[in-house]
């Protein structure tokens, strides 16, 4: 039986702008799992206004959230590094000493299959429960083969349940060292090499959509992350890249060169980098909570504007640098901490996060498209950027169907 939502309704773009398509009133019928109308509450069609139809008012209504960057298949917790954090300790003299990446790595080694997967379980509910209907989750703490196949595996696990957030799988191929591949050139040499290796296996598999790697000062250069680009193609793989998150070295310019889907994080990107990426319609994805927790100078918003890319706006879930689960804070940190209008932001956790996932038909509320849904507890989609803190989605739908449902208490 078709269902119909009537409240304040943002569909998604207007057009190609940073602009939203709101009706006020407005209302969604939703139909064997897809928007089946859409538009002002008072041009709703008869054959839609009978009593029989489930009717469902909220205030406001707007199409799934999509989280573009998480690295939410992680176990343990790294809260003794936030405190160091605190202290004035920097991400990469942890990261030196044995913390960051390397702790999260042990972790995963001592896990299970069955346990990372119950861990991204429950966290993607969580995050379901704050407007969340699709998740790219990467891979990257295993840093052995061995140990990516596993967490990818995981992912793989938690990605065929329809009753938790649609997961789009990231092999992070490059992310830091293990132990054994520190010291020495050749050793360093064979871990990218065999990083490289694996990525057709895993296509093969289907267990990733796309491939990562971490473009960055005291990370990997250009040079090694250009041929993890090149096997990622050639397996049919998309590229994604995090870039410029401590230095510019050259890792805009790489991604604009592979064609890749994203670059993140760009905290210290170039214009001319901006402008490549611009050229080759790589989307901007802004990690506002990463920043936040590591005491960084927002990236440079205005040169992305006046390139024209596209922006995206993700929550960088993981145990170290971004510890949260929640896109609507990263929401209201990308409004206040970033100077990002209402309909970017909106939009940069719907459709423009949505395709730069490669996921056109997700992210606005058009008909024909999947019903990925949330009805609000609030009044407006400015209402959005505040930092609740808490979930203020009274019903969540992925495919039509709900994945998340407020409890009722009474007053």
């Amino acid at each position: 039986m078709p269902t119909i939502f009537t409240g304040r309704v943002v569909a998604g773009p207007r057009d190609e702008r940073a602009a939203l398509l709101v009706f006020d009133p407005g209302a969604v019928v939703v139909e064997a799992g897809r928007v089946a109308w859409i538009g002002p509450r008072e041009a709703l069609p008869s054959t839609w206004a009978r009593e029989a139809f489930a009717r469902i008012d909220a205030p406001l209504v707007t199409a799934g959230l999509v989280d573009a960057h998480t690295h939410a298949a992680w176990v343990g917790s790294r809260h003794e590094e936030y405190v160091m954090k605190l202290r004035g300790e920097g991400y990469e003299a942890i990261a030196a000493r044995g913390g960051g990446i390397a702790a999260s790595m042990r972790a995963v080694e001592q896990a299970s299959v069955e346990s990372i997967a119950d861990a991204l379980a429950a966290r993607l509910a969580r995050m379901a429960s704050l407007g969340v209907t699709t998740v790219e989750v990467k891979s990257g703490y295993g840093l052995r083969a061995a140990l990516e196949r596993r967490q990818l595996e995981a992912i793989a696990r938690v990605s065929a349940r329809a009753d938790r957030p649609r997961v789009v799988a990231t092999y992070l191929a490059l992310h830091a060292l293990p132990p054994e591949a520190r010291g020495s050139d050749a050793a360093r040499a064979a871990h990218v090499a065999a990083a490289i290796a694996l990525v057709a296996e895993l296509a093969r598999a289907g267990l990733a959509s796309f491939v990562d790697a971490y473009v960055d000062r005291n990370a990997f250069s250009v040079d090694e992350a250009r041929p993890l680009g090149d096997a990622a193609r050639a397996a049919g793989l998309g590229v994604r890249l995090h870039i410029g998150q401590f230095a510019d070295v050259g890792g805009a310019e790489l991604a604009a060169a592979l064609g890749a889907a994203s670059g993140d994080h760009l905290e210290s990107t170039s214009r001319a980098g901006l402008d490549a990426m611009a050229r080759a319609n790589v989307a901007a994805t802004l990690l506002p909570l990463a920043s936040f927790v590591l005491g960084q100078a927002p990236p440079d918003v205005a040169a992305m504007r006046a390139a024209g890319l596209r922006l995206v706006v993700a929550s960088d879930a993981n145990p170290g640098t971004a510890p949260s689960e929640s896109l609507p804070l990263a929401m209201a940190f990308a409004a206040r901490l970033y100077g990002l209008s209402t309909a970017e932001v909106i939009l940069g956790a719907t459709r423009n996060a949505a395709l730069a996932l490669g996921l056109p038909d997700r992210g606005q509320l058009v008909v024909g498209a999947p019903a990925d849904l949330v009805a609000w507890d609030l009044p407006h989609e400015e209402a959005l950027l505040q930092p609740w803190g808490v979930s203020r989605a009274r019903l969540v739908l992925r495919d039509g169907a709900p994945i998340h449902e407020a409890s009722r208490v009474d007053a």
